[in-house]
Protein backbone atom coordinates (compact mmCIF):
# COMPACT_ATOMS: atom_id res chain seq x y z
CA UNK A 1 0.00 0.00 0.00
CA UNK A 2 1.29 3.44 -0.93
CA UNK A 3 1.32 6.04 1.83
CA UNK A 4 2.18 9.72 1.65
CA UNK A 5 3.12 12.15 4.37
CA UNK A 6 0.85 15.24 4.62
CA UNK A 7 3.06 17.41 2.37
CA UNK A 8 3.21 14.69 -0.29
CA UNK A 9 -0.56 14.26 -0.11
CA UNK A 10 -1.02 17.96 -0.87
CA UNK A 11 1.48 17.63 -3.73
CA UNK A 12 -0.41 14.64 -5.17
CA UNK A 13 -3.53 16.80 -5.38
CA UNK A 14 -1.57 19.62 -7.05
CA UNK A 15 0.01 17.17 -9.52
CA UNK A 16 -3.35 15.60 -10.37
CA UNK A 17 -4.73 19.09 -10.98
CA UNK A 18 -1.74 19.86 -13.23
CA UNK A 19 -2.53 16.82 -15.37
CA UNK A 20 -6.21 17.78 -15.50
CA UNK A 21 -5.26 21.34 -16.52
CA UNK A 22 -3.02 19.88 -19.26
CA UNK A 23 -5.93 17.82 -20.65
CA UNK A 24 -8.31 20.79 -20.38
CA UNK A 25 -5.82 23.04 -22.19
CA UNK A 26 -5.61 20.54 -25.05
CA UNK A 27 -9.39 19.99 -25.21
CA UNK A 28 -10.54 23.59 -24.93
CA UNK A 29 -7.62 25.67 -26.25
CA UNK A 30 -5.80 23.20 -28.51
CA UNK A 31 -2.64 23.81 -26.49
CA UNK A 32 -2.21 27.39 -27.68
CA UNK A 33 -3.36 29.47 -24.69
CA UNK A 34 -2.06 28.10 -21.39
CA UNK A 35 0.37 25.31 -22.23
CA UNK A 36 3.38 27.50 -21.44
CA UNK A 37 2.35 27.69 -17.78
CA UNK A 38 2.08 23.90 -17.51
CA UNK A 39 5.53 22.83 -18.77
CA UNK A 40 9.05 23.61 -17.62
CA UNK A 41 11.37 25.73 -19.76
CA UNK A 42 13.56 22.65 -20.41
CA UNK A 43 10.71 20.18 -20.95
CA UNK A 44 11.29 17.03 -22.99
CA UNK A 45 7.96 16.54 -24.79
CA UNK A 46 7.42 13.72 -27.27
CA UNK A 47 4.50 14.67 -29.52
CA UNK A 48 3.72 14.32 -33.18
CA UNK A 49 6.45 11.72 -33.60
CA UNK A 50 9.28 14.02 -32.48
CA UNK A 51 10.88 15.09 -29.24
CA UNK A 52 10.50 18.79 -28.41
CA UNK A 53 13.28 19.96 -26.07
CA UNK A 54 11.95 23.25 -24.74
CA UNK A 55 8.79 25.12 -23.82
CA UNK A 56 9.18 27.22 -26.98
CA UNK A 57 9.29 24.10 -29.19
CA UNK A 58 6.18 22.65 -27.52
CA UNK A 59 4.27 25.90 -27.96
CA UNK A 60 5.33 26.11 -31.60
CA UNK A 61 4.16 22.53 -32.23
CA UNK A 62 0.67 23.34 -30.91
CA UNK A 63 0.49 26.64 -32.83
CA UNK A 64 1.48 24.87 -36.06
CA UNK A 65 -0.95 22.03 -35.39
CA UNK A 66 -3.79 24.47 -34.71
CA UNK A 67 -3.10 26.35 -37.95
CA UNK A 68 -2.89 23.10 -39.95
CA UNK A 69 -6.18 21.75 -38.55
CA UNK A 70 -7.95 25.08 -38.86
CA UNK A 71 -7.01 25.19 -42.57
CA UNK A 72 -8.66 21.84 -43.36
CA UNK A 73 -12.05 21.68 -45.04
CA UNK A 74 -13.60 20.34 -41.82
CA UNK A 75 -11.94 23.01 -39.68
CA UNK A 76 -10.84 22.39 -36.11
CA UNK A 77 -11.98 19.00 -34.86
CA UNK A 78 -13.68 18.38 -31.54
CA UNK A 79 -11.55 16.37 -29.17
CA UNK A 80 -11.46 15.25 -25.57
CA UNK A 81 -8.85 13.55 -23.41
CA UNK A 82 -10.18 11.19 -20.74
CA UNK A 83 -7.69 10.24 -18.02
CA UNK A 84 -7.75 7.15 -15.83
CA UNK A 85 -5.62 5.22 -13.31
CA UNK A 86 -3.36 8.18 -12.50
CA UNK A 87 -0.45 7.21 -10.24
CA UNK A 88 2.14 9.51 -8.68
CA UNK A 89 5.56 8.30 -7.52
CA UNK A 90 7.86 10.79 -5.79
CA UNK A 91 11.47 10.60 -6.96
CA UNK A 92 12.62 13.48 -4.75
CA UNK A 93 11.23 16.28 -2.62
CA UNK A 94 10.41 18.38 -5.70
CA UNK A 95 10.21 15.72 -8.42
CA UNK A 96 7.80 12.94 -9.29
CA UNK A 97 6.83 10.63 -12.09
CA UNK A 98 3.28 10.04 -13.23
CA UNK A 99 1.67 7.22 -15.14
CA UNK A 100 -1.91 7.19 -16.38
CA UNK A 101 -4.13 5.91 -19.13
CA UNK A 102 -5.56 8.25 -21.72
CA UNK A 103 -8.54 7.74 -24.00
CA UNK A 104 -8.54 10.29 -26.83
CA UNK A 105 -11.73 11.08 -28.69
CA UNK A 106 -11.59 13.23 -31.82
CA UNK A 107 -13.67 14.04 -34.86
CA UNK A 108 -10.53 14.64 -36.94
CA UNK A 109 -10.81 12.74 -40.19
CA UNK A 110 -14.42 11.75 -39.50
CA UNK A 111 -17.09 13.55 -41.56
CA UNK A 112 -19.90 12.70 -39.11
CA UNK A 113 -18.49 15.06 -36.42
CA UNK A 114 -20.41 14.65 -33.14
CA UNK A 115 -22.22 11.54 -34.39
CA UNK A 116 -18.92 9.66 -34.19
CA UNK A 117 -18.37 8.42 -30.66
CA UNK A 118 -15.63 5.81 -30.49
CA UNK A 119 -12.18 6.72 -29.16
CA UNK A 120 -9.46 7.50 -31.67
CA UNK A 121 -6.81 5.93 -29.46
CA UNK A 122 -5.88 4.67 -26.05
CA UNK A 123 -2.42 5.35 -24.68
CA UNK A 124 -0.28 4.78 -21.63
CA UNK A 125 1.14 8.17 -20.63
CA UNK A 126 4.36 8.84 -18.76
CA UNK A 127 5.19 12.24 -17.30
CA UNK A 128 7.81 13.64 -15.01
CA UNK A 129 6.98 16.75 -13.03
CA UNK A 130 9.08 19.20 -11.07
CA UNK A 131 8.17 21.80 -8.47
CA UNK A 132 9.69 25.16 -9.36
CA UNK A 133 11.06 27.87 -7.10
CA UNK A 134 7.60 29.47 -7.24
CA UNK A 135 6.08 26.34 -5.65
CA UNK A 136 4.17 25.31 -8.79
CA UNK A 137 4.42 21.82 -10.25
CA UNK A 138 5.07 21.69 -14.00
CA UNK A 139 5.53 18.94 -16.57
CA UNK A 140 9.23 18.33 -17.26
CA UNK A 141 8.80 15.26 -19.48
CA UNK A 142 5.93 13.87 -21.54
CA UNK A 143 5.80 10.64 -23.49
CA UNK A 144 3.17 8.07 -24.35
CA UNK A 145 2.80 4.63 -25.86
CA UNK A 146 -0.29 3.94 -27.94
CA UNK A 147 -2.07 0.74 -26.90
CA UNK A 148 -5.06 0.90 -29.31
CA UNK A 149 -6.04 3.16 -32.19
CA UNK A 150 -9.13 3.63 -34.34
CA UNK A 151 -8.85 2.48 -37.91
CA UNK A 152 -11.17 4.41 -40.23
CA UNK A 153 -12.74 2.64 -43.11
Amino acid sequence: MVTFDPEQAVSVIAIQQLVNEWAHELDVNNGIVGMGELVTEDVGYNVGGSLRNSRAEVLQFYKDRHARLEATEEGLPFHRHTLHNLRVDFTGEDTATIEFGLAYFTTAGVPAKQDHADPALLSDVFMAVRRGDDGHWRISRFDSAMTFRRVNG
